[in-house]
């Protein structure tokens, strides 16, 4: 059995951006990555549908220590794989990875300050502290609904996370269910090789078209240093999204006015953006979707795709009678449906033999988990590049255990605060709100909230006090006769 300092669970952007923050700033301590899959790219080596990218600008979604080089601002996840992956090689990263290992359970010993980990593949080692980079959607299940008469329909069904590699869409009739990020990719995608893709939705969903090469970075990278040219572009970025996402919330009718009327001006047809273009929800009550260049629109105003907004009735034969009693024909359907989302990896966790229950836990400073021991999870934001807030995480991560050592601790728990009531994901989405009681609640207070603002987070995560609403405490057993790693 192996033990390490750190063993961070998941080898996609956050767990190796974990694992280079942790070998740049404590090159002493071991570590080990347990990925569940066979490969670096966690996310982005999962999902292999048509057209798949990107939606936040690449300035902030990479590294912000390995510049992104690339001319694309919102990039294909063939091209962000292989950018995780180079980062992971050209670190020295890859040999700490144990691929095939999906750990089941996490059990803390309080007389060993120490984690027991159990894979699935019957693997066990032990670890002083947790760093779960997992994300938190299933990798083994998308959000499937159970629609009446699929056994009837003709044609093929098939999940953007589980997308054949053999699947031909060439000339076919194409229905795609749902109107989020991953549908509003697979339209244009597949409407370039289909008889006609049609967007089915039960309701509208905020889009907003980008472009896919940033002018500004463009011009940084004519003029600057490439190190200086990203800071710039990085910048920029970030100031235009947070300020963008504030003025939606103190501003929707205006953002609302807005983001409809840029429709109308590639559509041209203000009927069609009425109906098919205006939720009935706020702008940034759920995530807003980007499409580079206004490719949907696009394809919508050329006739090679459509919207049909309305309730999936039953599956029939040829394709989905709607609640409308229309008749969607279809060659392939795609359920594009939405993701079940699965807290801290899905890994059962218990102290001391006793299980925790993580929905009624409290979560501090979005990253540990109150009343749990030298555990942290890392979550990105909803309104913002998931490795802006990823990469304060592993700050904070390191900060804490720079304190452990030089105070000679082996252990920090949270404290719970008075009260948390507050969802951690503060999203109306559907995917969002079906798993709200398997996640931790958010408190009423510093350092129990989580603030969807990056420019506040940047300046006082580092500066946060590590012992604020914590206990600390010193082994009081030896360390367990195991195979120390190095």
């Amino acid at each position: 059995m192996s033990d390490f300092d750190v063993v961070i669970i998941g080898a996609g952007l956050s767990g190796i951006g974990a694992a280079w923050r942790l070998q740049k700033q404590r090159p002493g301590d071991t570590y080990a990555i347990l990925e569940a899959r066979d490969a670096i790219g966690g996310t982005w080596d999962l999902f292999r549908y048509p057209g798949v990218r990107s939606d936040s600008d690449m300035f902030t979604l990479s590294y912000p220590f390995r510049p992104w080089r690339e001319p694309e601002s919102m990039a294909s996840g063939d091209k962000i794989r292989r950018y995780i992956q180079d980062t992971a090689d050209e670190a020295g990263i890859t040999r700490h990875i144990r691929f095939g290992t999906r750990v089941v359970s996490a059990d803390w010993s309080s007389a060993e300050a120490r984690w027991t980990l159990r894979a699935e593949n019957g693997e066990v080692c032990t670890a002083r502290f947790l760093y779960a980079c997992a994300g938190y959607y299933s990798y083994t299940e998308g959000y499937q609904p159970d629609f009446p008469g699929l056994d009837e329909f003709r044609g093929k069904l098939v999940h953007p996370q589980f997308w054949p590699a053999d699947l031909d869409h060439t000339g076919r009739r194409v229905v795609v269910i749902g109107s989020g990020a991953t549908a509003v990719t697979l339209v244009p995608a597949m409407a370039a090789e289909a008889e006609h893709v049609t967007m089915l939705q039960r309701s509208p969903t905020y889009i907003a078209p980008l472009p896919s090469r940033d002018v500004i970075a463009d011009l940084a990278r004519r003029v600057l240093p490439p190190n200086a040219a990203n800071r710039v572009a990085r910048a920029k970025n970030i100031l235009l999204s947070q300020l963008f996402y504030q003025l939606a919330r103190k501003r929707p009718k205006q953002v609302r006015r807005f983001l409809q009327g840029t429709a109308d001006r590639f559509l041209k047809n203000p009927g069609y953006v009425e109906e098919h273009f205006k939720p009935r929800y706020e702008p940034w009550d759920q995530r807003l979707c980007v499409i580079p260049d206004g490719d949907l629109f696009h394809s919508i105003a050329s006739g090679r795709a459509s919207v049909v907004t309305d309730r999936v009735d039953a599956f029939v034969p040829e394709g989905i009678r709607l609640e409308s009693g229309r008749v969607l024909e279809a060659d392939i359907v795609v359920s594009a449906t939405g993701l079940s989302l699965l807290p801290v990896g899905g890994i059962r966790i218990s102290l001391d033999g006793t299980p925790i229950e993580i929905g009624q836990q409290a979560t501090y400073r979005g990253l540990m988990l109150s009343g749990v021991p030298n555990l942290a999870y890392c979550i990105g934001y909803v309104n913002a590049s998931w490795t802006l807030r990823a990469d304060l995480s592993h700050r904070y991560v390191l900060k804490l255990l720079d304190h452990l050592e030089r105070n000679g601790l082996a252990v920090a728990t949270p404290t719970q605060p008075s009260s948390a009531g507050r969802p951690l994901l503060d999203l109306s989405a559907g995917y969002v709100q079906r798993a709200l009681d398997a996640f931790p609640r958010q408190g009423d207070r510093d350092p129990w909230l989580v603030r969807q603002n990056y420019l506040r987070d940047v300046v006082s995560t580092p500066r946060a006090d590590v012992t604020r609403d914590m206990t600390f405490a010193r082994r009081t057993a030896p360390v367990p006769d195991t195979e120390v790693v190095r």
